[in-house]
């Protein structure tokens, strides 16, 4: 049994076998034509005639059969021209053809097989053998009809697949894109502070220029210029790491920005990007832990060979604050006096000292800290002396009640 079925699209959905299956039968004879009804018709199929070529195709393309039984010679249009018709119209779909032809037909025969007939039966042909071969392609026509059903599901559900993968893709950039964004945000703010930004629907505002009151402190080691001159640079490295991982644990538990650090200077900003309530006094107390925190690990230092201070410095004031930097690059800046005041004080605290701008502790409620006045500081970019106060440390209870 031979099979010549010419590729179709994918993209065309077949039609299922009719019910009962619907058989074409066309033929110039009219005899032949009754013995295929009778016969067929017995075993439950439908039968749809024809009698020549030009009516045959006419019928095949409006009641588009299950199988088609086609004589070779006819009248108007021969089986081979009505056959190359049947296999060039993309709308039929897959009709399995037998061709009906007569012994001595061999030459037709083959020209018909080599344009795409399915099957043959030589007349006159006997009622087993037709209903066998009626079989047999019925079968393979709906078996082709599945299979061409489930790669048409198949090629849908790769379509769909592919449309939802572009979707989850788009997803994941979106959220790469806020990781990487909360990625930048968490190199200057506080873990706290850099959720709530990126929760907000105005965040990038929050960072765009703007002017605030800030709270800053500026810190840094002291011998640390002498450390590196005789320190190898990997033990530098890892005082450095030491230093910075104890200093931003303490930023993050008190929710505060992390302007910049160089070295070992670090400059933190309270009340900003945020709003911060009694930001002074929270800066205050990150400075005494922060003081405490450096000692236990200097007198780690000093085991392993390294003499290390540390100094504070804490302003408060007005400041510009926003990005800055180009495209590629950007960081969080405050600009104004107060980052250069708190500088200064910081560069004039000797190590285990915390000074703080008088201006700053005049906000600071009566008894929260022990404090010493200091002599006016003369500082470097600033023409007049600069009053000032050392923090000694936390007041006692008993110290605040009498207050």
């Amino acid at each position: 049994m031979l099979l010549r079925e010419k590729p179709r699209a994918i993209s065309q959905r077949p039609a299922p076998l009719h019910n009962p299956p619907r058989i074409l039968a066309v033929d110039d004879v009219a005899e032949n034509l009754e013995i295929v009804v009778v016969r067929l018709e017995a075993h439950g199929y439908e039968i749809i005639t024809a009698s020549d070529g030009e009516e045959g195709l006419a019928k095949a393309r409006a009641i588009k059969p299950d199988l088609i039984l086609l004589d070779i010679m006819m009248p108007k249009l021969d089986g081979i021209s009505v056959l190359k018709e049947l296999k060039r119209d993309e709308n039929l779909g897959f009709i399995p053809v037998i061709l009906l032809t007569a012994k001595a037909d061999r030459t037709d025969l083959v020209a018909g097989l080599d344009a795409g007939a399915d099957d043959y039966l030589t007349k006159p042909f006997d009622q087993s053998a037709l209903v066998a071969r009626v079989r047999s392609m019925l079968r393979i026509k709906a078996l082709h009809d599945l299979v061409q059903d489930q790669a048409r599901t198949l090629a849908e559900q790769t379509k769909e697949l592919a449309a939802f993968n572009a979707t989850l893709e788009a997803r994941v950039d979106a959220q790469v894109g806020e990781i990487e964004r909360m990625s930048r945000l968490k190199r200057f703010l506080s873990p706290q502070i850099a959720d709530v930004v990126a929760a907000s629907d105005e965040a990038q505002g929050l960072l765009e220029s703007h002017r605030r009151e800030v709270s800053v402190l500026f810190c840094d080691l002291r011998g640390f210029t002498a450390f590196t001159e005789t320190a190898e640079p990997e033990e530098v490295m890892r005082v450095l790491n030491d230093y910075h991982e104890t200093l931003g644990a303490l930023i993050d538990r008190y929710e505060a920005t992390l302007e910049r650090f160089a070295g070992d200077g670090m400059l933190i900003l309270f009340n900003d990007p945020l709003p911060c309530p009694r930001h002074t006094e929270r800066a205050v107390r990150m400075a005494l832990d922060m003081m405490a925190a450096i000692k236990a690990r200097a007198a780690m230092w000093r085991k392993l060979g390294h003499e290390l201070g540390f100094g504070i410095g804490l302003a408060c004031g007005y400041a510009t604050l926003g990005r800055i930097g180009f495209e590629r690059r950007f960081d969080y800046s405050a600009v104004g006096s107060v980052t250069n005041l708190a500088s200064r004080l910081c560069d004039e605290a000797k190590s285990g000292q915390i000074i703080i701008a008088a201006r700053a502790f005049h906000t600071l409620d009566d008894g929260l800290f022990e404090s010493r006045p200091l002599e006016p500081l003369t500082l470097k970019g600033f023409r007049r002396p600069i009053e000032a106060f050392e923090i000694l440390g936390a007041a006692t209870a008993e110290q605040s009640a009498s207050a």
